[in-house]
Order: C-alpha cells, then sequence, then structure tokens
C-alpha cells in the first residue's frame, strides 16, 4: 500500500491543474490540497511529510508547465531527450517548495487544530513566494491564480494580492481537512471557512477605484506570425505588411501591437515606415504602441525588448526589466554560456531596462506597459501604480504552442487586473488578445492564430487599492508572525498532543 500513496498524491498535484485556465474548476485546489495536508499530517516523520509535498509538486508542475517543452524542443531546436530532461529537472526544482513547506508543517507540529491550519497555510504561501523570487523566480501556477475570476476569494485580491489568496486558499483546504478529520458537527472549525468565503464574496462589492475620463477606443493587433518564421529576413516584408494593415485599419485612439512585432533593432527600422504609421495615430488623435528590439547607439553589446510609441503624444519608450532566464538571459554565463549554442533562440541575451520607468502619456491615458513575463510579478506592475490608468501587457505566447500555457498567462493578467482595479489589455502574436475589466473579467477576446486586430473601449481608473499600496510586505510579516507562533509551540514541546 505504501507504494502506491506517492502515486496518489502525485494525481492529486495533477488534477490541482483543474482549478487553473482554461478549465477554470477553481474548487478542485481547495479540495487536492485539503487531502495533501491529511497525508502531511498523518506522515511519520517530517521527511515523509516533505516526499508528500515533493510528489505533489511534480504532478501539478508535470502537468501544469507542459508547455516549456513546446517551448524548448519545438520553437528552441533542442533535441527531445534533453528537452525532457530539462523539463523533470525544472519540476524537481520547482517541487522543492512544496516539499519545504509540508516539511516545516510536520517539523513545527502546532499544539492547536487552529493554528496548525494557519502554519500549513503560511508556509505554503511563504515557500510560493520564496519560488516567485530566487533566481528572478519562476510563479507561475502560484495556486492563489486558480481562483481567478470566478472564485469569491478573488475579492481579497485588491488587499492581499495573488499571495494572500493562496493562503487563504491553502487555509480553507487545512480547516477542510479539519473538518473531515473532527467531523463536521464541529462547527468551530466549519465556521471560519464558510467566514472567509463569504467574506470574500462580500468584499467583491467594494469599490476600491474610481473611473478617470471618457473610455478610450483601443484596437490590439494579433498579427499571428509563426515563430518559425518570425525572424527570417525573407519574412520580414510580410510581417511589416501584416501590422501596416492592421494598424491602417483602424480608427481607435490606441493602438497595440505585440512584444517585438517588427523584428528589427529600431536603430535600422525604415524611417518612412514608422512616419506613415505615426501619422495615422495623430489622425485619430491617438498613439501606436509598436514592439522592436533596441542597442545602444554607442556600439555597445547592450540591447533591450523594448516598446515604442508614436504618434500625438511625444514619442517614449518602456525597455522591459524582468527577463526569462534561459530565453532572454543566461543566468551565470560562464557556467550555463553553453545553452545559447543549444537552443537556437534569436537575441537571447537582453539587457533590463530600468525598474523605476513610469506610465506612458498617450491617447489621453497613462499607460502602464509591461512585456510578456514581466505580468507574473505583481509587485513589480504596481511600481507604475497608482499613476496609470491602464495595464497593457504585451505578449509573444507562440513559444507555446497550442497548449495551455496562453491561457494561464491570460488567467495571470486577470489576476493583476483584479489586484490593480485597473483594464488590462493583452495584445499577442498568436493569442490570447483580450480586453479585460478592473473585475477581472474578460470582456473581449479574438480566437487564436488568427490574423486580427481586437476593437473595443479600455476605461481609465485612478486611486488605489490597498495591494497596490503595500504590496507584499504586510502579507510576509503576518505570515512570518504565524511561523513563529508555530515555532514557539514546537518549542513548548506539545507535538501532536491536539
Amino acid at each position: 500500500m505504501n507504494h502506491i500513496k506517492p502515486i496518489v498524491v502525485f494525481l492529486l498535484g495533477m488534477l490541482t491543474v483543474l482549478g487553473f485556465a482554461p478549465f477554470y474548476f477553481f474548487p478542485v485546489p481547495v479540495i487536492t490540497l485539503a487531502i495533501l495536508l491529511g497525508f502531511c499530517y498523518h506522515s511519520r516523520t517530517p521527511r515523509q511529510a516533505a516526499w508528500w509535498g515533493f510528489c505533489f509538486g511534480m504532478g501539478l508542475f508535470s502537468a501544469g508547465v507542459t508547455w516549456i517543452y513546446v517551448s524548448l524542443h519545438d520553437f528552441g531546436a533542442m533535441p527531445v531527450h534533453t528537452a525532457v530532461i530539462a523539463l523533470i529537472v525544472l519540476c524537481a526544482y520547482l517541487s522543492l517548495f512544496p516539499a519545504l513547506s509540508s516539511w516545516l508543517l510536520a517539523r513545527l507540529q502546532p499544539s492547536s487544530f487552529f493554528l496548525w491550519a494557519l502554519v500549513a497555510a503560511a508556509s505554503w504561501m511563504l515557500c510560493e513566494w520564496l519560488r516567485g523570487t530566487l533566481f528572478t523566480g519562476f510563479p507561475w501556477l502560484t495556486v492563489g491564480y486558480s481562483q481567478a475570476p470566478h472564485s469569491p476569494l478573488v475579492g481579497y485580491a485588491p488587499l492581499v494580492g495573488v499571495y494572500g489568496i493562496s493562503l487563504l486558499l491553502v487555509l480553507s483546504a487545512a480547516l477542510l481537512f479539519i473538518c473531515f478529520e473532527k467531523g463536521f458537527k464541529n462547527w468551530r472549525y466549519g465556521l471560519p471557512l464558510v467566514l472567509i468565503w463569504l467574506s470574500g464574496f462580500g468584499l467583491q462589492m467594494i469599490e476600491w477605484v474610481k473611473p478617470e475620463g471618457e473610455p478610450v477606443s483601443v484596437s490590439l493587433l494579433q498579427g499571428n506570425i509563426a515563430q518559425d518564421l518570425k525572424w527570417r529576413e525573407d519574412h520580414l516584408e510580410n510581417t511589416m505588411k501584416t501590422y501596416a494593415d492592421l494598424i491602417l485599419a483602424s480608427d481607435s485612439r490606441l493602438i497595440v501591437t505585440p512584444e517585438i512585432s517588427i523584428p528589427l533593432f529600431s536603430d535600422v527600422m525604415p524611417k518612412t515606415y514608422l512616419s506613415y504609421l505615426s501619422e495615422h495615430a495623430k489622425k485619430n488623435n491617438g498613439d501606436v504602441l509598436i514592439g522592436l528590439a533596441e542597442r545602444t547607439v554607442d556600439g555597445g553589446d547592450d540591447y533591450y525588448n523594448t516598446m515604442f510609441s508614436f504618434g500625438s503624444a511625444p514619442e517614449q519608450h518602456y525597455r522591459k526589466h524582468h527577463l526569462v532566464p534561459f530565453g532572454e538571459f543566461i543566468p551565470l554565463k560562464p557556467i550555463f554560456g553553453w545553452v545559447i549554442d543549444v537552443l537556437k533562440i534569436p537575441l537571447a541575451d537582453f539587457s533590463r531596462g530600468g525598474l523605476d520607468q513610469q506610465p506612458m502619456d498617450i491617447a489621453g491615458q497613462r499607460v502602464a506597459v509591461n512585456i510578456c513575463y514581466e505580468d507574473v510579478f505583481g509587485e513589480e506592475i504596481i511600481l507604475q501604480l497608482p499613476q496609470a490608468t491602464l495595464l497593457v501587457n504585451v505578449s509573444n505566447d507562440a513559444w507555446f504552442g497550442r497548449s495551455i500555457g496562453p491561457q494561464q498567462h491570460l488567467q495571470i493578467s486577470q489576476m493583476r487586473a483584479l489586484e490593480t482595479g485597473r483594464y488590462m489589455l493583452r495584445a499577442t502574436n498568436t493569442g490570447v488578445t483580450a480586453i479585460i475589466d478592473e473585475r477581472g473579467k474578460v470582456l473581449q477576446t479574438i480566437e487564436i492564430f488568427t490574423t486580427a486586430a481586437l476593437h473595443g473601449w479600455a476605461q481609465g481608473f485612478s486611486g488605489a487599492t490597498p495591494y497596490v499600496r503595500t504590496g507584499n510586505f504586510v502579507l510576509l510579516v503576518l505570515a512570518g508572525l504565524i511561523l513563529t507562533l508555530g515555532l514557539m509551540s514546537a518549542f513548548r514541546g506539545r507535538g501532536k498532543t491536539r
């Protein structure tokens, strides 16, 4: 029987993926995590609990980040066996964090059920935050994302962000397990669970921000340029024509192209081309955002993933700050420099833009731009708030192919809208291009892998949610205090005498 348990826990991790997009079955992670916590509660040693956490993580990540294989093999030209090994190694690394959380819970052994539930939630949340921070971070599949946008728990997003929702989700799972363990007739443990979810529903009624000005017309362009064609010189003219046609067909004040929509350095971009598009934007009394690569004018080796604005407002730009390891920069280059030769990725060693960049004043709005992977880091998005009235994410999720990756990325953008109380406009190469309102609801989208423009309206907002003002600081302090209480309980030697 013991050899079956790791398989069961692994399958629980896989089932947890059903909580995320494109499935959106948000109650599933509560149930699967409740069962995992049951395994940890009845584990004989902290090491065994860590093993359950590791198995759960392997199931979660092996099912949830399969798109990485597509990026490495299908578009990065990595051999099959090497891509599989790389994916397994990554999943094993990511699984160390739920293993650490489970180990901490079993090691501290809080003396009361309520404290045990709080320690379970705090340890999981802190380990997720650590996963999203170490080595530039990989917060994908943070369990809080599974609740966007339909769960009552998203009512807490403007207060505590995605990590706070993770804490409340795991706390709910712990209380659910206690109810099963002690019996549902014992209302003391069921009542906090009900209050958490009812409060989340009530919090959704609060207006944290207010509309500013009139809605602005927007066009979000989806060029649908195949990834294996994008950087080919013989396809450049077709790419430029595709985006020129889409831009010239729009009468919106704000027109947005995806990241590096034109695969050229800005200094060699035909001036007549940009001037033509800029004049069209001026006729609309607005601006167009165009993604280009940018290199330093002094002939240095630095180059950036940059969005430029052209049109009625003075020209502005935003340089991507948070880069993708091994996709946009090579960490520890003396050790991992060989990866550049294995992965056939153009411009694989970008430089970072500044973290203090401010919103663009364009199309009558103050637009906070974030490029692709950057919208996974909510604590960085809020650095341009509350000044920004709109959020814009530009991406090229063609790297994910027809996997669940683009839908998961859309759900992440929905969480950013919920946290900040701002519309999120997504312009992507192949999808998912969408307009998301300040409540995290997708108002409009277009079919993926089609060449099209999404025309609609976006309302600017002003004001700051509590999360915008405090970020993760208060939540991290709270989680630290909970673990301190758990540690004090362990020192008092109460063990599992609940």
